[in-house]
């Protein structure tokens, strides 16, 4: 998926959020914040995805500030967050009932207040786009998974629905390698305890948000290319994969919570989508 001129103003707020978060230093903070802003005046192009141009970004504020990771307090809300709500997040259920849970942690958006965001988690789902039978079809011949993470405060969300998967096949959960924004790495799950409950994990290879396939390591691309089914959760996954050719085994489980993506996947704005490509 390309970019569009709606993206510019959200790249734009993405570079004061940032900033923000990534140090109390004032001077220090406008600095980073020119620096990110002259970038992405000269990088934006709409031959570009969104991730491509927002990478860099990204970058130049965390050298610039000297903060390896300016969302980790947002990651430590995430979490505070999900373990509030209860470990079990409701009863257990069919593998509908568990996308849906897992759907519903994708409501977390660091554009958001958590209050807004507790609002979401507790609204009904309903798929835009429903294959989630093609997904169960899928399933029967499916014994190597990949199940690439979001958010950090998600990963809590996605347990159950790994676990349905693992009754398939072997589930190896993909985490980034070093942070971008509120995505989850190996640092956060170690950090947050939740390695315990993975078998299986591996990185992307990168500080990219979804995944650049020029810039994701070998590791993950031999994955990839062999898994038999790839659960790909978040809008980040769509803007990147959306540019590979349809393979018939990538399932985006996802809300398109901004207007370039539910254009882009002919949905209404905040629908769910459950989409086998």
């Amino acid at each position: 998926m390309k970019i569009t001129s709606e993206c510019y103003p959200c790249l734009n707020r993405l570079v004061y959020q940032a900033a923000e978060l990534a140090t109390d230093d004032p001077e220090l903070r406008q600095k980073a914040i020119q620096k990110g802003l002259d970038l992405l005046e000269r990088s934006f192009s709409l031959s570009k995805t969104s991730i491509a141009v927002a990478t860099p970004l990204h970058r130049v504020i965390r050298e610039i500030t000297g903060n390896p990771d300016p969302y980790l307090k947002m990651k430590e809300a995430e979490v505070a967050m999900a373990l509030a709500l209860g470990p079990d997040f409701g009863p257990r259920g069919s593998l509908r009932d568990e996308m849906i849970l897992a759907v519903h942690g994708n409501s977390i958006d660091f554009f958001k207040g958590m209050d807004e965001i507790r609002a979401d988690l507790g609204a009904p789902v309903r798929f835009a786009i429903d294959h989630v039978a093609a997904l169960e079809s899928k399933l029967e011949h499916a014994s190597r998974i990949l199940y690439l993470a979001d958010n950090t405060g998600e990963v809590f969300f996605d347990l159950r629905l790994m676990w349905r998967l693992g009754r398939f096949g072997e589930v190896t959960y993909v985490v980034k390698e070093s942070p971008v924004q509120n995505d989850v790495t190996l640092a956060d799950l170690e950090r947050f305890g939740l390695r315990r409950y993975l078998s299986r994990v591996i990185t992307t290879g990168t500080d990219t948000p979804g995944v650049d396939m020029d810039l994701a390591s070998e590791e993950f691309k031999r994955e990839f290319a062999s898994a038999d089914l790839v659960l790909a959760k978040g809008m980040g996954y769509w803007e990147t994969l959306s540019e590979l050719p349809p393979q018939g085994k990538v399932f985006h489980l996802l809300k398109a919570k901004c207007m370039p993506v539910a254009r882009s996947l002919n949905v209404p704005l905040n629908s769910y989508v459950a989409l086998l490509r």
